[in-house]
Parts: structure tokens; sequence; C-alpha cells
């Protein structure tokens, strides 16, 4: 439940830190369409980690959850597929591309995307920078 608090605290934050850019007009159907996958992203993946939680109880953590993606060749061509884009690629990417697109805090989404979904946090910044490049047209 503490990383459940980060994870939606970090995107109150990043909303807010944002709020400026939701006074101007609706989404367009490419930022709707990042944001429905954002939700789905979050729960669809909150409904598999909450079943991994109620399996595994006291064993449940970074490191065993870890551990599982690597239990088999198929698994394991995922995890690390996930483990090198969410912890390695998609940090540095969005920090530059966040400067590029000169939004704030480009730092955020790395932390969010480990406490709530990668999917969610990719598309979150996704649709939140297509607002802020539309905003800035």
């Amino acid at each position: 439940m503490i990383y459940t608090g980060i994870g939606v605290a970090l995107t109150a934050a990043t909303l807010a830190i944002n709020r400026k850019l939701y006074r101007h007009g609706g989404v367009s159907a490419l930022e709707g369409f990042y944001y429905v996958l954002a939700v789905a992203g979050l729960g669809i993946g909150w409904y598999f980690n909450l079943q991994y939680m109620a399996e595994y109880g006291a064993q449940a953590g970074w490191a065993h959850w870890t551990g599982l993606l690597f239990v088999n060749p198929a698994s394991a061509s995922g995890g690390q597929d996930l483990i090198i884009a969410n912890a390695f690629i998609f940090p540095v990417w969005s920090i530059i591309e966040a400067r590029r697109a000169k939004m704030p805090a480009g730092w955020i989404y790395f932390p969010m995307s480990l406490l709530t979904s990668y999917a969610f946090a990719l598309a979150l910044f996704l649709a939140i920078r297509e607002r802020q490049l539309r905003v800035r047209q």
C-alpha cells in the first residue's frame, strides 16, 4: 500500500505540475489514445500485481517479482525487455525529450513507472508531451 500511495502522489504531482496545460482546449485524438492506454496499463498491471501479492504474501517484493520474470526463456525475454526499456532507456529518453518539449519535471515519470506501471507512466508522458506540443503551437 505504501508503493501505491507514493505512485498516486507522483501521478497527482505530475498532473499538478502540468495543470496550466489543461486550461487550453479539449483532448486531441492522439492524446486521448494515450490516456486510454495509460488507464489500461495501470488497471491490467495492478490486477496482476494484486494477484501476485495475494499468491505470494510475505515473499512478495521487488527482488522476488523480478526473479519471477526469469523462470523460463519466454518470460526472461519479456523480462529483460521490460528491465532495459524501463530502467535504462525510459529515464534517459523521458528527461531529454521533456527538456526538448519544455516540459517541467521530466524526471518524475521514471519513479512513477516503478511505482505504478511502465505502460501507465510512458503513456501519461506521451499524453502530456502531446498536449505540451499542441499548446506551444
